[in-house]
């Protein structure tokens, strides 16, 4: 369960008390992600979402995603606002943590997404495109081309504990990419980490859009290319699901058509978001203790979603 600060009962009592929205009712730990502390808050006055902020989200980071949630939601995007309390601070201290208090979105994530949820998805992540070229904020990207370099140092020689020769592959895509990056390509403010479990859905329709802890000024398209190897492959990554590929690309590209330089560097692009995906997983596979609650994901997963790509 990905609940890594408890917070006692009187000061969760306390917090609520501060926002006006009735007395609190229960608090229960959500089990899914892997970044933060989530509970699922019930007061008298309705349901929300407790975030604490763990160590990957650094606290001076919580304006820029706090700003960029109000611009997508003012601009029609089902996405989740952060609460103010009755003195209008958004940004709390919960257990020794950053914390906020966000709005409770309804629908499911789909664990195995048909066509027409890739469809959907794919539209919810062109409007959303649409309405973040009036957003004019800016975040680097931690984990774009150069934050693969650092990680795979920071991995080392440990990459061959996953897979005796994935060491030599990483190189070796590392520099591919290097030599091929598009990084002239048209830039925004992107979600970056839009995986199924990221978009709630009620049948086959998109109702939140969620977890913006790693937006950032990228190059627009690598978005949708994340969308695409996060969407259309079975979890090991080992077949690939032209159905889902065509249904969502399509369905983006009616609400945000794509240039022909981006469809032309669409493989790299998701070359590289299958990269990203490996290292970072390859990181939590290496260093999450053995007794942690959180399991770490198949890195391996994602080199089969590289080889595809490569082969294309």
């Amino acid at each position: 369960m990905a609940v890594y600060t408890h917070v006692p009962a009187d000061e969760l009592e306390a917090l609520i008390a501060r926002y006006g929205i009735g007395a609190l009712i229960s608090a229960k730990g959500i089990a899914e992600g892997v970044e933060n502390s989530n509970y699922l808050v019930d007061t008298t006055g309705g349901r929300f979402i407790l975030t604490l902020y763990e160590k990957r989200v650094d606290e001076a980071d919580l304006p820029f995603f706090i700003a960029l949630l109000d611009h997508l939601a003012a601009s029609g995007n089902p996405v989740p606002r952060v609460l103010a309390d009755r003195d209008g601070i958004q940004i709390q201290r919960v257990a020794g943590r950053p914390a906020c208090l966000i709005e409770f979105m309804p629908g499911l994530s789909v664990a195995h997404p048909n066509a027409a949820q890739a469809r959907a998805a794919g539209t919810a992540l062109g409007r959303m495109h649409l309405a973040l070229r009036e957003f004019d904020q800016e975040r680097p990207n931690s984990l774009g081309p150069s934050g693969w370099h650092a990680l795979a140092e920071k991995c080392g020689d440990q990459l061959d504990r996953i897979a005796p020769w994935l060491g030599s592959r990483v190189a070796h895509e590392l520099a591919w990419l290097d030599a091929h990056w598009p990084a002239a390509l048209p830039r925004c403010v992107i979600h970056a980490d839009l995986f199924p479990d990221n978009v709630l859905m009620l049948g086959d329709r998109v109702t939140g859009l969620i977890d913006f802890y790693f937006s950032c000024t990228e190059v627009r398209a690598w978005d949708l290319a994340v969308m695409h190897a996060a969407w259309c492959f079975t979890p090991d990554g080992s077949r690939f699901d032209p159905a889902l590929g065509d249904a969502l690309v399509a369905s983006y590209e009616a609400a945000h058509p794509l240039l022909p330089e981006e469809r032309t560097a669409f493989a790299t692009l998701a070359r590289g978001a299958c990269l990203r995906f490996l290292l970072t997983r390859a990181w939590d596979w290496l260093n999450t203790p053995a007794d942690a609650l959180v399991t770490p994901k198949d890195p391996l997963a994602f080199l089969r979603r590289l080889d595809h790509y490569a082969a294309a």
